[in-house]
């Protein structure tokens, strides 16, 4: 019998059902071929609305988790298409490079993304396990680097007025919300005998990577595309932006471990891990 989830890290409804959908998937719960519950059934499993339902499974399609979604059947489990080696999009890959960390006994986690929103919604599965007594790692250090918004910022922006601050502003409360999230799910790991420390600052500066090192062996970047995105809300009003996606952004890893193919893919991982100590110790400043 599967337990019905609960939301450790203060996710949305959508979040909740996306994560425990996607556990499901990776552990072989819900094997390839398999069709999902109706989105009635979801509902009722979840507690949740149609919409919170809907977006979570559009976003494991986004993912390549789900295929024939919203053709008058439920959608069902795809089968696996990447090789090993290959690149897979942030929220897949993240999830699954977070747990093997988890797997240390001290874990370091140093992030620069735009948001956190994707650190967020990976942290779910690790987090779950923990709780669950199958990952026990001592402590979690956590270093976020993210846009400062007293900065000229070029993403996002009105397609039809660059200066207007709408976008920044909007911005800076989807950053504040994921920081918090952020916050309030690391912490939750203090109860089971995990210590935890995180630190955000911010830069000034938009990013045009989102770049993840992971133990201090492993680094994990992704390239944001820029996309008109005319249905963004903000305070009633709706807003058509230049505007980025970053959890459907393919991941490359490399590694400095045992798992190194090439000196170059050592090298890689350490200028990455300068890359982001030299915003660390120069011109971030403390997340407000």
């Amino acid at each position: 019998m599967t337990r019905k989830p609960t939301s450790a890290s203060g996710h949305r409804p959508r979040d909740v059902v996306a994560d425990t959908l996607r556990e499901r998937i990776r552990t072989g719960e819900l094997r390839p071929g398999t069709r999902l519950p109706t989105q009635r059934e979801l509902e009722a499993e979840f507690s949740v609305g149609r919409s919170a339902v809907r977006e979570a499974l559009a976003a494991l399609t986004q993912e390549g988790l789900l295929e024939n979604v919203g053709r008058g059947a439920s959608p069902t489990v795809a089968e696996p298409t990447h090789h090993a080696d290959a690149p897979r999009s942030a929220g897949v890959e993240l999830t699954d490079r977070l747990h093997e960390a988890f797997q240390a006994e001290d874990v370091t986690i140093d992030a620069f993304s735009l948001t956190t929103e994707t650190l967020n919604n990976a942290l779910a599965w690790p987090i779950r396990q923990v709780m669950d007594r199958q990952l026990t790692p001592r402590s979690v250090t956590a270093r976020v680097l993210i846009p400062s918004l007293e900065a000229r910022l070029a993403l996002p922006r009105l397609i039809d007025d660059p200066e207007n601050p709408k976008p920044r502003e909007r911005l800076h409360q989807i950053q504040t919300t994921y920081v918090n999230a952020l916050s309030n799910s690391l912490g939750s790991l203090s109860q089971f005998n995990t210590e935890v420390t995180l630190t955000v600052r911010a830069v000034p500066l938009t990013p045009t990577h989102k770049l993840y090192l992971l133990n201090g062996d492993e680094a994990l970047i992704g390239y944001y595309q820029v996309v008109k995105n005319e249905e963004a809300a903000f305070e009633g009003e709706q807003l058509a932006l230049y505007d980025v996606l970053g959890l459907t952004a393919k991941l490359f890893r490399s590694n400095r471990g045992p798992e190194a193919r090439d000196e170059q893919e050592v090298s890689f991982v350490e200028e990455s891990q300068e890359f982001f100590d030299s915003l660390w110790t120069t011109i971030a400043a403390p997340f407000r």
